[in-house]
């Protein structure tokens, strides 16, 4: 009885069947040599059918480490031994400087790592895969903060973190730290900020989570390449300093950043110091018209409410604090009461010339003719005269010493009058004399005022370019 095979192949589908084991025997030794042709054939069309074979070993690698992980214990095999956190720090910007609320906001590019041991696998068993991104949510993350901080602007954040195939957790993030900072204006515009960021962990001590520097600290203070330099603070370095925090709850690691940056002062000296001098010039030259002159009260006048006009467009520009005051504040408010003052002895002044020149309009030259009495009232002498029995030659007499008693007591009303004068012009001599005195004193008081603060702006001006 004829045998049916049990397998064939699709060239023996064309040739006749073989009878008995012979045949059987003769069909393997036929196909043993096309073997190797058809696994290979088979090899590729599996990989045909499988375009992403990494992607299998990505997933089961990523499920093999998240799937008995456990992100609320702290990743280590001995829990005596701390988790060491490298912190990197590079200033991107200073977005604003709020004097007024002694806030200070920039934007940072944070970096932070540190090893998780139950994230660590064998490369060659998963197809040489030596670095994955797993989300943040479900790893365990340090508490690391900012001590400054009052309010915490984040951009888009990132959701994954980088792991390397020996644990290594690589998170970096760009924030926009709004931070408390001692921002002291009394040498605006030439004043230099000092700010700290410092980190620490809120709940692990040291010797649960230590912090390190990622970076030298020398590189970390020079590390000007990613800083927005087009904007209205320069930096200047950001030194570091590394220490342990002793408090009642334990000892805590923290690092501090020290930026330090300075304002560009250009746009303030063209625009608010060269304007204001050119204006306290200009009140100087007024000191040099007559101190009699009315012209000169409009004049000053005028340059007080040209004053006053700049000072309010400019108060906006000057920051305000209510700790101190900037050293150009002082400065105006110097000037303006120089120049209230020189104001208000010009006007005293006038008045006082103004009242002595109506006093002397008051004061009329009185007639030749006829006496005076005591009260200045003249007396015509010839009712005196009426009803004399006296000789002609007597009544002549009598009327020429009349006459001549009549002109000496004009001539002492006149003396009178020209001594009473000169007492006035010596009176108001006097006080133009110590008027000009006065204006005197506030002129070099102001040359004083004025070479101080140039002084002084020159010498901070020098000091800022030397940082």
């Amino acid at each position: 009885m004829a045998e049916t095979p049990l397998h064939s192949s699709p060239s023996s589908r064309h040739q006749p069947s073989v009878a008995g084991g012979g045949g059987g025997e003769t069909l393997a030794s036929v196909m043993a040599p096309l073997w190797p042709f058809i696994l290979v054939a088979a090899s590729e069309i599996v990989a045909l059918d499988t375009p992403y074979p990494r992607n299998s070993a990505l997933y089961h690698l990523t499920k093999q480490l998240l799937q008995k992980y456990h992100k609320e214990v702290r990743p280590v095999h001995d829990w005596t031994e701390a988790t060491t956190v490298h912190l990197d720090v590079s200033l991107r910007a200073v977005l604003d400087v709020d004097v007024q609320n002694q806030k200070l906001k920039t934007s940072v590019w944070y970096r932070e790592v540190w090893d998780d041991e139950f994230l660590s696998w064998n490369s060659s068993m998963f197809d040489d895969i030596r670095e994955i991104s797993l989300p943040l949510s479900a790893i365990w993350a340090p508490d690391i903060i900012i001590n400054e901080f009052v309010d915490i602007e984040r951009l888009p954040d990132l959701p994954y973190v980088y792991v390397n195939s020996s644990g290594t957790i690589k998170n970096a993030k760009s924030i926009q730290v709004v931070s408390a900072c001692s921002l002291e204006t009394y040498t605006f515009p030439f004043d230099i900020q000092n700010c700290s960021l410092t980190f620490n962990s809120i709940l692990h001590t040291v010797e649960d989570v230590d912090l390190a520097f990622l970076r030298s600290r020398e590189d970390i203070k020079h590390d000007k390449k990613g800083f927005l330099n087009d904007s209205e603070w320069e930096l200047l370095s950001v030194s570091s300093t590394y220490n342990i925090l002793q408090s009642s709850a334990g000892d805590f690691a923290q690092i501090q950043f020290h930026v330090l940056i300075r304002r560009r002062p250009l746009v303030y000296v063209v625009s608010l110091l060269i304007p204001s001098i050119f204006l306290m010039l200009v009140d100087l030259g007024s000191f040099y018209i007559p101190p009699t002159c009315r012209a000169r009260v409009v004049f000053k006048t005028s340059v007080l409410v040209g004053y006053t006009v700049f000072r309010v467009n400019m108060s906006d520009e000057i920051p305000q604090n209510a700790m101190s005051t900037p050293l150009i504040g002082v400065f105006f408010t110097v000037c303006m009461a120089f120049l209230v003052l020189s104001l208000s002895k010009s006007i005293l002044l006038v008045k006082f010339l103004h009242d002595e020149q109506r006093s002397g309009q008051k004061r009329p030259l009185f007639c030749l003719r006829g006496d005076t009495d005591d009260d200045g009232l003249r007396m015509d002498p010839r009712p005196q005269l009426v009803g004399a029995s006296e000789s002609p030659v007597c009544r002549e007499h009598q009327v020429q010493s009349g006459t001549l008693n009549e002109v000496l007591s004009q001539l002492h009303s006149i003396n009178n009058y020209f001594q009473t004068q000169d007492q006035v012009d010596q009176q108001e001599i006097g006080w133009l004399a110590l008027l000009e005195r006065f204006d005197r004193l506030l002129f070099q008081g102001y040359l004083v005022v004025l070479g101080l603060y140039t002084i002084t702006l020159c010498s901070l001006w020098a000091l800022w370019s030397r940082l």
